[in-house]
Order: C-alpha cells, then structure tokens, then sequence
C-alpha cells in the first residue's frame, strides 16, 4: 500500500529530527578525551579510598603469620575469621564496645531530639527572647573556652569518669539547630495556620506536622551525631583517667596504638625487650587490624540506608540562612 502524504512528511521529520539530533550531541576528540580523563580519574579516587578498607579487611581474614611477614597485600590468603572471635577474649574490649554502642544511640537520640525541638521554636516570632537565644546560639559554634577551662567545668558538674559527660554536652547541637531551623522554615507555613485555626498547640503541631515533615534532615543530623558519638575517643581520653571500664572503642584503639609505637621506639632505639614482648607486638598488629574493621564496619552498613535521606536533607537545609 503506498504511503499517503502524512506519512511522507511524518517519516521525513522523523529522519530529519535524529539526523539533527544525533548531529547535535556528537562528541569531538576533546570532548572524548575529556570524558575518558574523568572517569580515569575519578576511578583512581575511588580506589585509593576504598583500598585502605580493603587491605585492613583482607588482613584481618589471612592467614596471621603471613599477615605478620607481610606478605599479604592485594589477595587473601588461608582464610579465616578466628581473629574476629578471638576480640571476645580481648580484655574489657567488649565492654568498651557496649559503651560506644550506646553512646552512639542514646546521645544521638537526645541530639536529633533536641536539635527538631529547639530548630522549631526558634522560628516562632511570638517565642520570648527569640533572637537573643538564636545568636547566642550561633555564637558557640565560633567561641570555645579550650582543654582546660572545659575540663574544669565538667569536674565540677561532677560529669568527669561518668557516662554522662559523653551525652550531656552534645545534646544542643547549634549547627544542627541551624540546619533543622532552616529546613522548617522551608515548609509552607499554610499546613501550621490551618492546624492552628483548628485548636491545636505548639507543640501538637510539632509532633504531628513537623516532625514528620523533617525526617530527611532530621536523618541528615542523626548521621552527623552517630558518626560523631562513634569515632570519638578525646573525650574518653580526657574524662576518663580514672574508669577504664568507660573507655570508647576508639579509646581503645588508641590505646593498642601507643603500646605498639613504644615498643617499636625501644627496639629501634637498640633497649632490651623480651621475646615475649616482641610477640605481643606481632600479635597486637592483627589487634589493631581487627578492631580498625570493627569501628569501621558499623557507619559502612548504616550509611547506605541513610543517604538517600542525607543528600535530600543536607540541601534543602542550606538554601536559607
């Protein structure tokens, strides 16, 4: 059947629309280099950062005394996962674990908390003393008393060698105040005037509304709080001179750091060490390796679930100052 004239033209469009179109994004020698460059590039960076994970992984599965030569650098060798069960024989590295763990949910609870509270009411107009409290509480984040006079005041408030001191101070948060406030104030003001209009408080608007409007920023926060709480060991460091029973992961890591690095100072520097102390260094090389993965593994879970909440949140709470 011949082809009426529409569908002539139509087919003629049709050629002439992918002739132009495919024309216009044609890529030139340049373009091609350029685009091979980035991705060289930016595929050299995912590799030197992901290799560091990977190198401590695999030695923390090989077999220890290649791992202990040195022999094991880019592929696993006698595989195991004794190292592993063997941190439950560690002393007091369970324990240590415990209070990281629930240092990190219980602080970053209270943080995320009282970060959605305080970002709420800062944007009422009719709160008291409003804009006094909000500068005073960006003032913070630029002035600071130092090691000593902190340390002081919380040996006064009786918070040193106590479990509080690693939740206490971390609860008002002024950047994360200031992230959440600024997310709020992105919400549409109409959705507060009408549950106002129908009777409710303040605070049934915050529960009901708000919160469940600022969870992508509320997750962004939790991930700064949790990350933060996790990794923390100065103030184990600091506050915890005399309760070792309440040293952080990280404390403990540091710790088996220090031991190796003096020994390794002794024996470079020609002193007397014991068989027994060199083959506690070895075996405190594979420690460290260990517990390394330990601290690491847990935000590597954590992260991947939150980051579609992170990248939406950290956004839409820096459009507005």
């Amino acid at each position: 059947m011949a082809k009426t004239a529409q569908e002539k033209a139509d087919a003629k469009a049709e050629k002439l629309y992918k002739k132009t179109h495919k024309r216009k994004y044609a890529m030139s020698p340049g373009d091609i280099l350029f685009e091979v460059l980035n991705y060289l590039v930016f595929t050299l960076f995912t590799i030197a950062c992901i290799f560091p994970f990977y190198y401590l992984f695999i030695n923390t599965i090989s077999n220890n005394d290649m791992v202990l030569k040195g022999t094991i650098n880019f592929i696993p060798r006698g595989i195991h996962l004794g190292n592993y069960l063997a941190l439950l024989n560690v002393g007091d590295l369970s324990t240590s674990f415990l209070v990281s763990v629930t240092r990190t949910i219980l602080g970053t609870a209270l943080m995320v908390m009282a970060s959605a509270l305080v970002g709420y009411l800062v944007t009422k107009q009719e709160m008291w003393g409003r804009k006094f409290w909000y500068r005073f509480l960006v003032v913070t984040m630029y002035f600071n008393a130092g090691i000593i006079p902190v340390f002081l005041n919380m040996q006064m408030l009786g918070l040193t060698n106590s479990f509080w001191v690693y939740i206490i101070p971390g609860i008002v948060a002024p950047y994360n105040i200031i992230l959440v406030k600024t997310y709020i104030e992105s919400i549409p003001s109409d959705l507060e005037e009408s549950a106002s209009i129908d009777g409710a408080s303040h605070m049934t608007i915050f529960r009901k509304i708000i919160w469940p409007l600022c969870k992508p920023i509320l997750a962004t926060i939790a991930i700064f709080g949790a990350v933060g709480h996790w990794n923390s060991f100065t103030d184990s460091l600091i506050y915890m001179q005399s309760a070792p029973n309440l040293y952080t992961l990280q404390h403990r890591l540091y710790i088996y750091l220090n031991q190796a690095s003096n020994l390794k100072s002794l024996m470079q520097s020609g002193g007397a060490v014991s068989e027994a102390a060199i083959q506690s260094a070895l075996s405190g090389k594979i420690i460290k390796y260990t517990i390394s993965m330990v601290t690491v593994i847990p935000i590597l879970l954590v992260y991947p679930f939150m980051q579609r909440y992170f990248e939406e949140g950290i956004m839409l709470g820096a459009v507005k100052g």
